[in-house]
């Protein structure tokens, strides 16, 4: 294997439950983006996304109603919108702060990072949430505060995490040629984006998820099970 000095990984499914994001950070937005958007709505930054997402939906004049109901069902979908995952993170920074939760991680998830950094390797995070809701999260987590551990993160405006060209880009960012990142990441169409870009990968197939019969990429049960 070529010598990895740098690891990107994903959030939902990889280094968190995919419950976590689900059944506790989607519904406090949810419940609270009205009161939210009512609110904070003439705030310069959360005008900027307002005008991103009628501009994203294709609508050209949009009550504040509108847009509201737009972002709710946006959620409902689970869509990658960057608009959307922006105004989430404002969110989410509220409950992160008054204690509400904690970001949840795999048990081995926070050793393995401490012990990586450790020995040399910078770690990256490339996430559908925004840049600002990734850092919370880390923040924020049950293991405490993983923050310095990360030299960079990376949200859907490098691009989508489907396309080859975003992991490219994100190479560029980081300074490394692309043989020498690892991508970590629960969804292989993800994988095979990072892949075709020259990334080496691991795809995480966590329990109770059968194992893949023709695997594409590496399989890992969790995070001490890979090795480079």
């Amino acid at each position: 294997m070529t010598e990895i000095r740098a690891i990107v990984t994903d959030i939902e499914g990889t280094t968190s439950s995919i419950d976590f994001v689900r059944d506790v950070l989607f519904p406090y937005a949810r419940k609270r983006l009205p009161a939210f958007v009512e609110t904070h709505g003439d705030r310069p930054e959360v005008q900027h996304w307002l005008h991103e997402a009628a501009r994203e939906a294709g609508l050209i004049e949009a009550s504040r109603q509108d847009i509201i109901e737009l972002l709710l069902g946006w959620i409902d979908q689970d869509r990658k919108s960057t608009a959307l995952k922006a105004l989430q993170g404002m969110i989410w920074k509220d409950g992160y702060e008054a204690g509400d939760y904690r970001a949840h991680l795999y048990p081995e998830v926070a050793a393995r990072l401490r012990q990586w950094r450790a020995d040399g390797l910078r770690l990256y995070v490339y996430s559908s949430g925004s840049v600002p809701a990734q850092q919370l999260f880390f923040r924020y987590s049950e293991a405490g505060d993983l923050g310095p551990l990360f030299a960079g993160y990376f949200d859907t405006e490098t691009g989508a995490k489907r396309e080859a060209g975003s992991y490219r880009r994100i190479a560029e960012a980081v300074g490394e040629q692309p043989q020498h990142l690892l991508f970590l990441s629960d969804i292989v169409e993800e994988l095979d984006a990072a892949r075709e870009a020259g990334f080496q990968t691991a795809w995480l197939v966590r329990e109770p998820q059968a194992l893949p019969a023709t695997p594409r990429h590496p399989v890992h049960r969790d995070f001490d099970a890979i090795s480079f």
